[in-house]
């Protein structure tokens, strides 16, 4: 009697434990992550590219856009015989993982007839980065997070400032955690403008 006692006990944990381990995996698999994409274009109508990509943003799957900063006029980086980029920031919540996200960016990009050039700086119809992904650090041959050039990039900290400003970057050493608003303070602004909404 005593060993069946502990059987049926035995029988009775394994019966718990099966359901209490799906719900968890099931909450793993839906666990979300803020993630913050810069928008850029200067071709072919760039606010029209821009609207329309956040658009198409919206449909990804298991996503959903909670905050999109206003549009911006900025200058090129690169080589200045180009038109001026319409610039923006959204905020997304995902379960995708980010190489998921960066697919599914890409696809959007190619879609708007996006060509990858080797001139890094040359005008494009539509570019869509990745520059945050929750407190996440990613260094890989596909994906750099925190985008390594946002510290020095008006037109991405100005408009991620408006929609985020409390939000601290992410970096191994304390001292590189810098807050987006104190970023977005003391960068200068190289006469971007802040569009008026229509």
């Amino acid at each position: 009697p005593m060993l069946a006692s502990v059987v049926h006990q035995e029988n009775v944990v394994a019966l718990t434990k099966a359901p209490m381990t799906q719900t968890l995996n099931k909450k793993m698999k839906s666990v979300s992550t803020i993630a913050y994409i810069g928008l850029g274009s200067n071709l072919s109508q760039p606010i029209k590219q821009v609207q329309s990509a956040i658009s198409e943003i919206e449909k990804i799957a298991q996503s959903n856009i909670v905050n999109v900063s206003s549009l911006y006029l900025s200058k090129p980086m690169g080589p200045q015989d180009q038109d001026d980029y319409i610039n923006a920031v959204l905020a997304i919540e995902t379960t995708l993982t980010p190489l998921e996200l960066l697919d599914a960016l890409q696809d959007i990009e190619n879609k708007a007839g996006r060509v990858r050039k080797e001139n890094r700086w040359g005008a494009r119809i539509l570019d869509l980065d990745i520059i945050l992904f929750g407190n996440e650090i990613i260094n890989s041959e596909r994906l750099i997070v925190p985008h390594y050039g946002m510290k020095e990039r008006e037109f991405v900290l100005l408009p991620l400032a408006e929609i985020a400003a409390n939000l601290i970057l992410p970096s191994p050493k304390v001292t590189d955690r810098k807050s987006v608003k104190l970023l977005s303070q003391n960068i200068a602004n190289n006469s971007i403008v802040k569009l008026p909404l229509n």
